[in-house]
């Protein structure tokens, strides 16, 4: 047995315990925070005076931006378009393996396109590509699972914007998950390669800002706080805004979900906020980062509220706003008891590479080397350990 019950029982009774006051200190800074949010609704350029003074004394602040609309807004579930085109994409991988026979990775990308307004049927499309030798290395060594999965986010986009290009107008294109990507410190072995993706991936962005369609990137059950940490710095004085971010974080805990789970209705969206972090600020001009909170729940007993990340030209197109609002909320209702986008659920069905095709893949590979080379390389004997049948024990 590897878990020792009884030390975790000991835990979780000293967890059990302490629950209600927890409880009770959590529904104090909820209601400290509604209130803070109230106080500072339309307070806008204030804010934003505050959030430059904090920036000068913490240059990796993440907080929500304030925009054009108040804090607090709230609007209304609009019409869904007639004509359109839905595209959402998923990715999914198999990483390297440094105990496996043969050293390889794998990226699969899956799109699936629908038209509003169309008897036709969705279709779908999926991009398969293998890595090995040296494209197993970058100028800093081997590859990272990071780098895969960066690879993976880049062919996602990529493949949207191709398929975007030819369809009508309006197109909107979704995936899961958050548009900000994490590429890495400067001074990481792998900077140089990161950046390089990085940029592709901008560049796969501003195609579809040039030909006119719209992006979003959609967080299901988000546990950030972006607006929270918003009206942290609200309630910090000028005199200690070095605090920001950092020491001062008398709402820690709250979540921005929680604090629009009472002010949104099914259908309905909050405010538009911009993003204040270290990675957001790569984003620029039309691609500057944006999100906003939205309740995709059937009805006022079951809220819903999910994130939607979108670029800067999409929040500055009423209509492209609209659109996506409306085509989230049909979206999350035709799976029946299950409030997720359909095309979301149906890319990752198409993307994903099962246990069983890694194997038929692994099982493929070794063959074509063996009847390539007459002879195929050896797993790591930690591998070879976990591939014995059963748990061995050594006997005296």
């Amino acid at each position: 047995m590897a878990l020792d019950f009884q030390q975790v029982r000991e835990q979780v009774i000293q967890m059990g315990e302490g629950a209600s006051s927890r409880a009770a200190e959590r529904r104090a800074k909820l209601e400290k925070t509604r209130q803070t949010l109230e106080e500072n609704a339309h307070k806008n350029q204030y804010l934003l005076e505050k959030i430059q003074a904090a920036l000068t004394q913490n240059a990796n602040l993440r907080c929500a931006l304030p925009k054009d609309e108040h804090l607090n807004q709230v609007f209304e579930l609009p019409a869904i378009p007639q004509a359109m085109t839905v595209l959402a994409a998923d990715g999914s991988q198999i990483n390297p393996d440094r105990h496996a026979a043969v050293d390889y990775c794998l990226v699969n990308v899956g799109a699936i396109q629908m038209q509003y307004g169309s008897p036709n049927s969705p279709s779908t499309t999926v991009r398969s590509r293998l890595f090995y030798d040296d494209q197993m290395f970058t100028s800093a060594g081997r590859i990272t699972e990071q780098l895969v999965a960066l690879r993976r986010d880049l062919r996602e986009r990529q493949l949207l914007a191709e398929l975007a290009q030819p369809c009508e107008r309006p197109v909107i294109t979704l995936t899961d998950g958050p548009l900000e990507l994490w590429v890495g410190r400067e001074n990481e072995p792998d900077a140089k390669e990161y950046e390089k993706h990085f940029e592709e991936y901008l560049q796969a962005l501003r195609q579809m800002h040039q030909m006119g369609a719209s992006a979003a990137g959609y967080i299901d059950r988000p546990r950030g706080d972006l607006l929270v940490r918003l009206l942290e710095i609200a309630l910090l004085p000028l005199s200690e805004i070095d605090k920001a971010g950092r020491d001062f974080r008398p709402l820690l805990g709250v979540t921005d979900i929680e604090l629009f789970r009472d002010l949104l209705q099914p259908g309905q969206r909050s405010a538009v906020f911009g993003i204040q972090s270290r990675n957001a600020s790569k984003y620029t001009a039309e691609l500057a980062l944006h999100f906003y909170y939205l309740n995709v729940g059937r009805d006022q007993a079951h809220p819903y509220l999910v994130r939607v990340e979108i670029p800067a030209w999409v929040a500055a197109d009423e209509h492209m706003l609209n659109d996506i609002q409306a085509v989230l909320v049909h979206q999350c209702q035709i799976l029946g008891g299950r409030t997720y986008p359909y095309l979301l659920h149906r890319s990752h069905e198409v993307a994903v590479v099962t246990r069983d095709e890694k194997q038929q893949l692994d099982n493929m590979i070794s063959l074509e080397i063996q009847n390539r080379l007459g002879k195929l390389g050896l797993s790591s004997e930690k591998q070879a350990t976990k591939d014995l049948p059963g748990r061995t024990r050594k006997t005296p």
